[in-house]
């Protein structure tokens, strides 16, 4: 139980941090593991189901809370809000934790910060709960606004969005996956290396391997403790890629010696792949705005030990001239509101907002101004984000069709059949988490007029 008790508390330093600093919840989990990847897998297990579940059911949780509790969680102290909240997701989705457990360890956190005086309502409150959870009345589908945002612990603001572009059953779908445990899927490099030996490498080390949809060389891994400890990823041999990200990939259509430019890269798995489809022959400069994004690039670089790639600073809303009508291939992989990808990086969803879109809209068409410069007569703009939804996807193509001596050329040669038909034809692709196999993300494929 003292394990249990670390555990906890360490949770609650995370969340509170996440409160306090605003800061992405993967990198604050991502960073309390490797400090602490001396731990039993179970304690970590426990450490990442507590904070993710947590995060992921914020709503729901409140929910439940204010249900029982005559001061609601938006009046309560961060400390006691945080504490409630990791309580009741472990009293209502972790059976194998006692109900006591829980609240004895509960209280015992809320005196060691320094809330003794309020040890009785944290007991009351969660005894209560534990006792009476499941008479908790949740709304149902005939308010649907409240009852995919309560029940699923979507923002109401995203709701109303969705099922205004997308209808209740489908958004109920993207809802409902956002809550499932997402599969660390991996691109086995082509290039230089034997798929065989690198799937046989990562079962030696007991790894579970499982093919993923959509593309040949991409797989999911689980049963692993630390990335970082599996020699396939050490030597370069797989690279953490959604299966989306590795599609927009392949509607480039990019071959031996093209010239590639990948304006937003980071961390760099498309130009990675890019670079791994062209074989020896050609070359892909993969920018990004900062020189911490640069240096996760170059570091996977170094790590796969491709030759044909190189990794620059440079802000992709400032126009470089020295590019202009140089590249075969840009793609474009813009900053956005992240909507597709919350079921990974649950604290998106919190930070949603129409003036944040309307904000990313204009970045968006400031980098695809530039990025349509940079494209040779008769070569290819990829434009993609990992979000979904018409503001940021098929509104700024409209935008650049407008003004831009630029056709939608379709996906479908480049796709499986499986994904061929629908907009797939006209050059387009919005994917959606719940109805494809895959994270949230949508895809154009442009190519220029030659002259």
């Amino acid at each position: 139980m003292t394990n249990y008790v670390n555990m906890r508390e360490l949770a609650l330093e995370s969340m509170l941090k996440l409160q306090k600093e605003g800061r992405q919840s993967h990198t604050v989990f991502r960073k309390v593991l490797e400090k602490y990847q001396y731990l039993p897998k179970q304690d970590r297990a426990f450490y990442t189901r507590l904070c993710e579940g947590t995060l992921e059911y914020r709503i729901l949780l409140d929910y439940v809370i204010n249900y029982f509790s005559k001061v609601h969680t938006e009046k309560m102290k961060p400390v006691l809000r945080e504490i409630l909240r990791l309580s009741v997701y472990q009293i209502k989705y972790m059976d194998g934790v006692p109900d006591s457990a829980v609240v004895n360890e509960a209280v015992k956190l809320a005196q060691k910060k320094g809330f003794y005086q309020l040890k009785g309502f944290v007991n009351g409150v969660l005894r209560t709960i534990s006792r009476e959870i499941g008479q908790v009345r949740y709304p149902d589908w005939k308010t649907p606004v409240d009852y995919l945002s309560v029940c699923y612990s979507m923002p109401e603001y995203l709701v109303n969005q969705w099922l205004d572009q997308f209808g209740f059953v489908d958004t109920e779908a993207i809802c409902q996956s956002f809550l499932e445990t997402k599969p660390m899927t991996v691109r086995v490099r082509q290039t230089g290396n034997s798929e065989e030996e690198t799937l046989e490498s990562l079962r030696k080390q007991g790894v579970t391997v499982s093919k993923a949809p959509y593309l040949d060389y991409a797989w999911y891994l689980s049963g692993y403790n630390y990335l970082n400890g599996l020699d396939a990823f050490a030597e370069g041999r797989i690279q953490v890629q959604d299966v989306s990200s590795m599609l927009a990939v392949e509607a480039a259509g990019i071959r031996p010696g093209d010239r590639v430019l990948d304006l937003c890269a980071a961390p760099g798995g498309k130009s990675l792949l890019a670079a791994d489809k062209m074989g020896l022959y050609g070359h892909v400069e993969a920018r990004d705005l900062t020189l911490h994004k640069v240096e996760l690039i170059q570091e996977n670089i170094e790590r796969s030990g491709a030759i044909n790639i190189t990794a620059r600073q440079a802000d992709a809303t400032e126009f470089d001239r020295s590019l202009e009508g140089k590249a075969d291939v840009v793609l474009a992989d813009v900053p956005c509101s992240g909507y597709g990808v919350i079921g990974r990086k649950p604290d998106i969803k919190y930070r949603a907002s129409a003036q944040s879109q309307r904000e990313l809209v204009r970045l968006q068409r400031r980098i695809l101004e530039n990025a349509a410069a940079y494209v040779k007569p008769g070569g290819i703009l990829v434009y993609s984000t990992c979000t979904i939804g018409r503001e940021e996807n098929q509104d700024n193509i409209e935008w650049l069709l407008s003004g831009k001596p630029f056709r939608l050329e379709s996906l479908e040669p480049y796709l499986c059949r499986e994904l061929q038909g629908g907009t797939a034809p006209e050059g387009y692709l919005q994917l959606l988490p719940g109805i494809h196999k895959c994270d949230g993300f949508f895809m154009a494929r442009l190519k220029k007029a030659k002259g």
